[in-house]
């Protein structure tokens, strides 16, 4: 069997399911995959590798490589490796990203450009999946053409031996002649008429749609309209091309514990756990504002934790208890929550490499399981929606469910799924006769992930104090029934700090009684570039609309002490733009940011309110963050092009970053009379130079 090297960094989990994905297909087409996460190097060696390379690799953060990509990277960034070091090697990689991220599938980008560099040679194209839309979108045919391109790699490679090196492509008469080639003209013929067979079935599903559209489009009332539950023709009438069913591995039982319940979060990373407690909460918002936004100030006084201004950290959080009650009683489990939950590999299973998911801690009870470690609210993927359906009695939900995971039905899987958020009690809740085992939900569960946020203080400022601040996340789903939802970390912060949170007045409670502090679980995040300029004197411009107002809060803070400290110091310009909804209702720190206008700390203070009128005769204010910034754009440029400052951007990536960026390149392109292009690369320069810095989400 045709061996070839799978190689996954994963941040999430995404591109080590995409890998194992690609593991299990291979043997069908006649090959075998050699599955090792990136940052095993000590099972696999690529400078003497002769099989060819598949690699899986995923971006995390603003266009950041995985923690487990960054050993493996750092090492063939080595300067001292020969241009010609991985000339032997074959390679395809697919990165997945999100295009509303600047840095688009960057940590693919970061290696795909180094193995280039370093000699090795694509046998496939590289492929940019984009979750902004889907990743199946990308993922599903890269991989449908990934055998075609592994035969014919092989092929040509077993050619080369036979001939001692003197396979050429030399004419169509040697083509025709050369045993090898035919197979591979051969194998090239039958991919292409599946194509084309794809095609015209494509084409025989538009006809179909057109003649029910002409024919039937009087019956499509309001009443009979496609849902999460329900589809219309084309494709329900549509034959179906569904996924394999993926190997179940894990076998579980449920035994009674009779030992003291876990109470901590699953110490599951590598990074140090510090249990801390909330020592203050504020509201910053008013009550009528559109978002709440509170802030949690942790006591790390007794820890070793410490931190610099734009540094983030990592929120351990648990899912919530009501959403886990819930999916006990649909899964019939509710009177056995308490039970330790024992795994094992199945012994017949056919999963090539199965093993226990390294989330799950041993001896835990299955409420500990679903409330602490696994990522209840997910959105399923087609692969889980697959193993669905052979736990589904109703014809009709079955059917359903094939459609949702189908390459047919994939318009309403992005619809009802993906976009509407749905999880796996909306599912479940949607189809009452899916009764999965509950290994099915663990193979497929992600890991709960910690939530990230920025530091928004100083430790000069509030020595022993860490702050951080947030929106509470609300959103509506409306997959099964209507109903409020609140971000899993969020909703529970809010929920935790509700005995001890102060009004946006900063009182003390009313009582006079200082509640218990409650505690929470927090960790490192690793270190990254959004930190003040070594040098005080270099201008600054910070953008932070809403909640990315959060590291500048920090580095104002940071800048106080210092000029403090050091009265007779050189200390460069500071700009903040800053933008809310409503002047009286969401504008953060407004008092803080006027103490450091006031004290000279910050030099320029420019605010935009995106949904206050203008009053009387007054002009109309800059609507947005980027508008405040068209408005100074010649001193913006001086900053950047002629002081050698920096500008920082927080906040939004889907809009708000996306729009500070192409103000910019306006702004160089007029101000330095260039065309579009230049000044695009003068930016490219700047974020090279690290004098272009995002944290964005």
């Amino acid at each position: 069997m045709r061996r070839f090297l799978l190689l996954y960094a994963t941040e999430r989990g995404q591109a080590k399911a995409i890998a194992e994905e690609i593991s299990e297909k291979a043997v069908a087409y006649g090959f075998s995959a050699d599955l090792h996460c990136i940052s095993e190097s000590h099972k696999y060696d690529l400078k003497t590798e002769t099989a060819p390379l598949v690699v899986v690799v995923s971006t995390t953060g603003n266009g950041d490589l995985p923690d487990t990509a960054r050993k493996f990277v750092k090492a063939i960034q080595d300067k001292t490796l020969p241009s010609d070091f991985f000339a032997h090697l074959w390679y395809g990689l697919l990165g997945l990203g999100d295009s509303e991220y600047t840095y688009f599938c960057n940590g693919g980008k970061i290696i795909d450009k180094r193995l280039q560099e370093l000699g090795a040679q694509r046998f496939y194209d590289t492929g940019h999946a984009d979750d902004c839309v889907g990743l199946e979108l990308v993922v599903e045919p890269w991989i449908n053409g990934l055998w075609a391109a592994l035969a014919k790699h092989f092929l040509l490679s077993r050619g080369k031996e036979e001939m001692n090196g003197t396979l050429t492509m030399a004419s169509d008469a040697s083509r025709r002649t050369d045993p090898v080639t035919q197979e591979l003209l051969h194998i090239e013929s039958q991919v292409g008429l599946l194509s084309l067979d794809d095609s015209r079935r494509k084409d025989a599903e538009v006809l179909e749609q057109n003649a029910v559209n002409r024919g039937q489009s009087k019956t499509l009332t309001a009443d009979f309209e496609p849902s999460l539950t329900r589809s219309i023709p084309p494709l329900s009438q549509a034959s179906l091309s569904i996924p394999a069913l993926p190997p179940e591995y894990l076998q579980v039982h449920l035994e009674e514990s009779f030992g003291q319940e876990q109470s901590q979060a699953p110490v599951t990373s590598v990074d140090p756990i510090f249990h801390v407690p909330i020592s203050k909460a504020v509201q910053l918002t008013m009550n009528d504002a559109i978002k709440t936004t509170l802030l949690i100030e942790l006591d790390i006084s007794k820890t070793d934790f410490s931190y610099q201004p734009g540094d983030a950290f990592n929120v351990i959080c648990p899912n919530s208890d009501s959403e886990v009650q819930h999916l006990l009683q649909r899964l019939q489990l509710t009177d056995r929550r308490e039970h330790c939950v024992v795994l094992n590999i199945k012994a017949d299973t056919k999963k090539k490499g199965a093993a226990l998911p390294q989330h799950i801690p041993e001896k835990c009870s299955l409420q500990f399981l679903l409330t602490w470690c696994l990522e209840i609210r997910a959105v399923p993927k087609k692969a889980f929606l697959r193993a669905l359906v052979d736990h589904t009695g109703d014809g009709a939900e079955k059917r359903r469910l094939q459609e949702l995971c189908s390459r047919q039905g994939a318009a309403d899987y992005s619809r009802f799924v993906r976009d509407s958020r749905a999880c796996l009690l909306d599912l479940l809740l949607a189809f009452p006769s899916c009764r999965p085992p509950l290994g099915l939900l663990l193979e497929h569960l992600p890991k709960l992930q910690p939530r990230p946020y920025s530091c928004a203080s100083s430790s000069l400022f509030h020595p022993g104090k860490l702050h951080f601040i947030f929106n509470i996340v609300e959103f509506w789903s409306d997959t099964t029934v209507v109903a409020l939802r609140k971000g899993v970390c969020t909703g529970w912060l809010a929920t935790l700090v509700e005995s001890v949170l102060q009004p946006n007045t900063h009182a003390s409670r009313a009582d006079g009684e200082k509640a218990l502090a409650p505690e929470i679980s927090i960790s490192p995040r690793a270190t990254n570039f959004f930190h003040l300029p070594n040098d005080p004197s270099v201008p600054i411009i910070m953008v932070g609309p809403g909640t990315g107002i959060a590291p500048f809060i920090g580095f104002l803070q940071h800048r106080e002490k210092l000029q403090e400290h050091h009265p007779d110091g050189h200390f460069g310009a500071m700009w903040l733009f800053f933008g809310c909804r409503h002047k009286d209702r969401d504008y953060l720190f407004r008092e803080e940011l006027r103490h450091f206008l006031k004290c000279g700390i910050l030099t320029h203070l420019k605010v935009s309110f995106s949904r206050d009128a203008p009053v009387g005769e007054e002009e109309a204010p800059a609507k947005y963050v980027q508008d405040s910034i068209q408005r100074h754009s010649k001193q913006v440029a001086r900053v950047l092009l002629q002081e050698n400052g920096h500008v920082y951007v927080c906040g939004d990536a889907k809009n708000m970053a996306k729009d500070v960026n192409d103000v910019l390149v306006e702004i160089i392109s007029k101000e330095v009379g260039v065309e579009k292009l230049e000044a695009m690369k003068t930016l490219a320069t700047l974020k090279e130079e690290k004098r272009y810095l995002q944290d964005i989400w």
